[in-house]
Order: structure tokens, then sequence, then C-alpha cells
């Protein structure tokens, strides 16, 4: 298994219930081959630059150790959800 980091940015208008539905089934998904490591939740931040016209986004950073299929899931559904504004994943060096 190897040890990754992702950073994940909701749009700051998304419904809370969408959210935690949303995060809870990526965890599902890291969970399923691999551990979660540590769940790091930053809140609203201002964006260094407009993305669709919003100026804030809600973080969440998680590191978790899975194996590379479990990845392209979470990559996968992370690119059709509709809340997730930005996503990115970073295998961190052995």
């Amino acid at each position: 298994m190897n040890k990754y980091e992702v950073v994940m940015m909701f749009y700051p208008d998304a419904e809370e219930e969408k959210k935690v539905s949303i995060f809870e089934r990526l965890k599902g998904i890291i969970e399923e081959k691999g551990t979660i490591l540590n769940v790091d939740e930053w809140g609203l931040r201002k964006l260094a630059y407009e993305i669709e016209y919003y100026k804030e986004a809600y973080y969440i950073l998680v590191e978790f150790e899975a194996e590379p299929d479990a990845v392209k899931e979470f990559d996968r559904v992370s690119k059709i959800s509709d809340s997730i504004m930005r996503h990115m994943v970073v295998r961190l060096d052995k």
C-alpha cells in the first residue's frame, strides 16, 4: 500500500448534508482497500483567485494508505460529484 494525501475543495454554498454524504462515500471508497490516517477539516478559506465566480471554498485534507485501484475510483467519483469544486491526490514519498 502507498501513502497518499488528498485536498478536496467543496463549493461554499453546497448544503451541509450533501457535503457530508459525498465525503462519507469517498471515505468508504478509501476504507475498502486501505486505511484513513488523518482527516483535517480546514473549513471555509479564501481562494487565491476566483473559480467559477466563487471567492471561497470549504477545504478538507485527508491522509491515507490505499491500493492504486482505490485512488482511481476515488478520483473518478470526485470528478463527477457536483459539490466538489476541485480535488488533488498526491502520493507521498516512502
